[in-house]
């Protein structure tokens, strides 16, 4: 025998809940599609990191640094990659500047002007981090190249490229060979 009572109040509020809860299953799982749709920006870890070789072995770099990453032991490794980390973001820093610049409308040589100084700035700051033998590294590689520890000046960098724009897209790269070597990927995120 059926019993014609009325169901008890839980079974009608299930009813009512099931597509509602559906229904924000359906929204969560939409909203991680957007989310995973979005693509990471800025310092990105891209594989574990490799372990050290042998320094006898051959470096397939004609980048020093490169070289000398290569047979870095791992905890030195790990803190290279987050230094590296912290230089991406000052290069995002950067890519501010240059949209706020263009917006107060300073023209390409101010920009890049400003942005050579900011790089070399990010350079300096990062470096106080390294080890003194990292930044020897570094400075004598930039001094062999640029005559300068930290790297072009500004008027350099516009009698290699021949126009500010250039200067300005030179100022905001990073090295991918080194990036590589340390498992990273820099991405500029938008502005």
């Amino acid at each position: 025998m059926r019993s014609s009572a009325p169901p008890p109040p839980f079974s009608s509020l299930r009813r009512g809940l099931v597509p509602f809860v559906a229904a924000l299953a359906l929204l969560g799982t939409a909203g991680a599609s957007v989310a995973g749709a979005v693509e990471a920006c800025g310092s990105v870890i891209t594989a574990p990191l490799a372990r050290p070789v042998s320094a006898d072995d051959p470096c397939p770099s004609a980048d020093p640094v490169v070289c000398r990453i290569r047979v870095l032991p791992m905890d030195e490794k790990v803190e290279a990659q987050r230094t590296r980390m912290q230089y991406h973001g000052l290069l995002e820093g950067m890519h501010r500047t240059e949209a706020a610049m263009r917006e107060a409308g300073a023209t390409d040589e101010e920009i890049a002007r400003e942005l050579v100084d900011m790089r070399n700035q990010a350079k300096e700051i990062t470096r106080a981090g390294m080890t003194p033998e990292e930044v020897r590294v570094l400075e004598q590689r930039n001094v062999a190249k640029y005559g300068n520890p930290l790297g072009p000046t500004a008027d350099q960098l516009y009698a290699k490229y021949g126009s500010w724009q250039q200067v300005i897209d030179a100022s905001m790269r990073t090295s991918f060979a080194v990036d590589r070597e340390l498992s990273l990927e820099y991405r500029p995120c938008p502005v």
